[in-house]
């Protein structure tokens, strides 16, 4: 198991213990990278951009091969570029006129993919190539910042922001990136470094979940003093 998935089981239960909405699955479980079977059976561009056969996408590009074809999970060549890493088909595909910022069929784009993979090389290249960080995605109705501060991946958090990531935005389960740092993080240095860079960058403090609870309550709740001091030293109530 990666980094990416090390508790999220444990998060979510803890966090309704606490009273929070219950969350149907983890943003890493929901993201679906291509099987090994399935890259094996890929053609044309798919199978390109799993290689990173750049000569070949621009060969298939110039005989008008549909750049954002999907396969069976609603993935384009774009995506299965972002999960096999291939950095330089991510280049190749954009220069030819592929849609950056198409979302698969679990409504996740490429930004995303990266974020939750903790892969911000990868991150890096898509948004030098003009992709969004503001798209909203997943069945949550949520952001590419909000599963990266989920997750405690504080060097996609402050990528996104940078790139104009919403700070304050509102999923579908009323928490906010910074609500959930906390409530469904675990309080070590990766989500308190991650609220830090929220909290820098001007995140909306103040705003609750469902029951109104603030970032600050919920840390306190939680028992993560250093997150509680960092809110308290920020003017957070």
């Amino acid at each position: 198991m990666n980094r990416t998935s090390l508790h999220p089981w444990r998060n979510l239960v803890a966090a309704a213990a606490l009273g929070f909405a219950a969350v149907a699955s983890h943003p890493a479980m929901a993201q679906t990278a291509p099987s090994a079977a399935e890259a094996a059976a890929y053609t044309g561009l798919h199978a390109a951009a799993q290689k990173g056969d750049v000569a070949k996408i621009e060969r298939l590009a110039a005989a008008k091969a549909d750049l954002n074809a999907r396969d069976g999970n609603g993935r384009t060549p774009l995506h299965v570029a972002v999960f096999a890493k291939q950095r330089e088909a991510i280049r190749a595909l954009v220069r030819a006129g592929a849609d950056i910022n198409l979302l698969d069929k679990h409504r996740y784009d490429g930004v995303t993919m990266a974020s939750v993979a903790d892969d911000e090389e990868t991150l890096r290249v898509l948004l030098a190539s003009g992709a969004s960080a503001r798209l909203v995605t997943s069945r949550y109705d949520g952001t590419a910042l909000i599963a990266a501060a989920h997750l405690g991946h504080e060097g996609v958090v402050k990528q996104l922001i940078a790139a104009g990531a919403p700070l304050d935005h509102v999923n579908n389960l009323h928490w906010t990136a910074a609500i959930e740092s906390v409530v469904l993080g675990d309080g070590g240095p990766r989500h308190q470094e991650t609220l830090r860079a929220l909290i820098a960058a001007g995140a909306n403090l103040q705003l609750g979940d469902r029951q109104g609870n603030t970032p600050l309550q919920l840390a306190k709740a939680r028992g993560y003093r250093e997150m509680e001091q960092m809110l308290t030293k920020a003017g957070a109530r």
